[in-house]
């Protein structure tokens, strides 16, 4: 069936009795590729039948789907003729492993991030209609993702539509950790009352055939029928909105997702279709665990191992580690997560400190605001997140915390370059959008040890801090060099002449590579490591300003607002006569690809940068 399958609508030439063939071959198809190129899995195992039963009843690419978050929309890239990118899934050059417009007109809208399907729709639906266009507009949101606040304001503004537009809520119970909260809750009372559909549906076809007062009776009970359903359907939170309620329908049967597409197809305004889907679906090792298998590397199919066993801790394993050891001996020391508990480190601290642990659902801007709550109440907050998604609480972040100078410490994962989830997910703003806050400081970490000694700094600094680390194996070279972190201060590595490498965290690696690179070619060259970003350590900057020609910054964060405009401008404003060069990202958003890959395209591998600063340093 899936040779069958080369365009848009091919879906469409099949049998109905070919359709769960269909679905078999996707969900093979879906788990060979992944295991070998790693990608988002469980979510888009759970989709299958619900991707095929959008498919057969819109017109692509004319109707629009938008995905929220997007990393469940494998099946509907298959369904639109990109079989044959999943061999380069997430590659540098390769497919996406997000809706992109740029790579089909069936993808409508670029999504990356949760909570935002529904506005988009909803600015689609109004395009529509202000142009005297004909399509439809469908918004896939998943239960994980109404946690976030976007999601509801976004309800709000639909329920005031009078045109029809579609929203499918895709609720399988999960987010990528565990759902939480009072939606949760809801949806599942929702799941229980499934009832209430065939009694309506029962009464409705009996009264239909009272010949004579069938009908009458049919619009009295429809008079009072809210108040059944409030007797009935817990709550009914989406009518009372204005917003019309189809469901639950289950998920994995596509005769009668259709027929609920058809049926809100038909609706003169804003309709929600509630379909119950198993995330992993059709592959055990998923169904069993979908957290871990949620976004995962290549993996054995047959095990459902993954093919490369961690060596040693992660940036985000010691991060953990420290933070328990710190609970431990402070009781006011609490952790909190937008959902993402294990990604972020956190499991073990809600395992051993359930009461001061603190899962918020996908709510950044809120996750950041409770935090400054619970600092003005004396308590010492840990919001640990990745970077990509502490920009949905910038606000927050300047409003609630930095200007009340709270002692809130945001424990900034995935920083820098994250590599096969691309623009979305690359943490390259942080530095620049945090260091321009007043009363902020920024620290980076250039090895484990240093990242285990500045959340200890941290838990007795008096004032909003961030420490920034990537994805992946904690650097462990340089153990020696390991002085007391003091305010404010960098540390000299080397102290040498005509050349000084100012290196921000994790590109430590990289710029003692690039310091052993010069000193093969006859440099002297100093290396420092920078340690904070907010407040850059002036003092140092100045006397090596004085003593070298050129100063050199280096940095996994775009150039603009970062670690290195600071000092050039810091230099720049002292009048020192040394030149600064600025090793960092440019203007540009990241695509997917491998970190090697990607450093060497943007120029901020060992031997470009290398490159760079002999040049640069010739032309003095």
């Amino acid at each position: 069936m899936l040779e069958r399958i080369q365009k848009e609508n091919d879906i469409k030439n099949l049998d109905v009795q070919e359709l769960p063939v269909l679905a078999e071959e996707i969900r093979e198809f879906l788990v060979e590729k992944v295991s070998k190129t790693g990608g988002h899995l469980a979510s888009n195992l759970g989709v299958v039948e619900l991707t095929m039963a959008l498919h057969l009843t819109f017109e692509l690419p004319k109707d629009k789907i938008v995905w929220d978050v997007g990393h469940q929309a494998y099946t509907h890239k298959i369904l639109t003729g990109r079989k044959e990118g999943f061999d380069n899934l997430r590659r540098y050059g390769g497919m996406s492993g997000f809706p992109k417009r740029k790579e089909s007109p069936c993808d409508a809208f670029d999504t990356g991030h949760s909570s935002t399907s529904i506005s988009a729709g909803l600015g689609l639906v109004e395009a529509r209609e202000l142009k005297g266009e004909d399509y439809r507009v469908v918004a896939v949101i998943g239960d994980g993702s109404l946690t976030g606040g976007m999601a509801y304001e976004a309800l709000n503004n639909a329920s005031r539509l009078k045109k029809n537009f579609i929203i499918i809520l895709n609720d399988n119970n999960m987010s990528i950790s565990e759902n939480v909260g009072g939606m949760s809750k809801y949806l599942s009372d929702v799941r229980t009352a499934g009832f209430y559909t065939g009694l309506k549906k029962g009464v409705t076809n009996a009264l239909e055939k009272v010949p004579g007062a069938g009908d009458r009776m049919i619009k009295r009970i429809q008079k009072t029928k809210s108040s059944i359903k409030q007797l009935i359907v817990p709550g009914m939170f989406f009518e009372d909105m204005g917003i019309t309620y189809l469901g639950p329908v289950p998920g994995h049967n596509i005769q009668m997702l259709c027929k609920a597409l058809r049926d809100a197809k038909r609706v003169d305004g804003p309709v929600l279709v509630h379909v119950l889907t198993e995330k992993g679906k059709g592959y055990e090792p998923a169904e069993k665990a979908p957290g871990k298998f949620h976004g995962v590397a290549p993996f054995d199919v047959q095990s459902g191992e993954m093919l490369e066993k961690k060596k040693s801790d992660t940036y985000t394993d010691v991060f953990g580690k420290v933070l328990c050891a710190e609970a431990a001996g402070n009781p006011t020391v609490a952790a909190i997560t937008a959902a993402m508990s294990d990604g972020t480190g956190l499991s073990r601290f809600a395992r051993r400190f359930p009461g001061r642990f603190f899962d918020v659902g996908i709510a950044e801007g809120h996750a950041v605001t409770f935090a400054a709550g619970l600092a003005a109440g004396g308590i010492k907050p840990v919001f640990a997140v990745y970077s990509s998604f502490l920009q949905r609480g910038y606000d927050q972040i300047v409003h609630d915390v930095a200007l009340q100078n709270l002692p809130v410490v945001f424990a900034v994962d995935r920083a820098g370059l994250v590599g096969s989830d691309g623009e979305t997910h690359q943490g390259i703003f942080d530095l620049s959008y945090l260091s321009c806050i007043p009363n902020m400081t920024v620290m980076s970490p250039k090895h484990k040890w240093e990242l285990a000694d500045m959340i200890r700094f941290s838990m007795n600094y008096d004032g909003p801090v961030a420490i920034r680390y990537p994805r992946g194996i904690a650097y462990t070279g340089y153990e020696e060099f390991r002085s007391p972190i003091v305010y404010g201060k960098s540390e000299l590595i080397y102290d040498e002449c005509e050349i000084a490498i100012l290196s921000v965290g994790h590109m430590f690696e990289e710029a003692v590579k690039v310091w052993g690179n010069l000193k093969k070619q006859g440099f002297e060259c100093s290396l420092v490591n920078a340690r904070f970003v907010k407040p850059i350590d002036e003092k140092m900057i100045g006397d090596l300003g004085r003593n070298h020609r050129l100063l050199v910054t280096i940095e996994e964060n775009v150039q603009a607002g970062g670690f290195g405009e600071h000092v050039m401008e810091y230099v720049s404003g002292e009048n020192i006569s040394a030149k600064v060069l600025i090793l960092a990202l440019p203007d540009t958003y990241v695509e997917h690809g491998s970190v090697d890959v990607l450093r060497r395209e943007m120029r901020i591998d060992s031997e470009s940068m290398t490159e760079r600063i002999i040049e640069c340093y010739q032309n003095l």
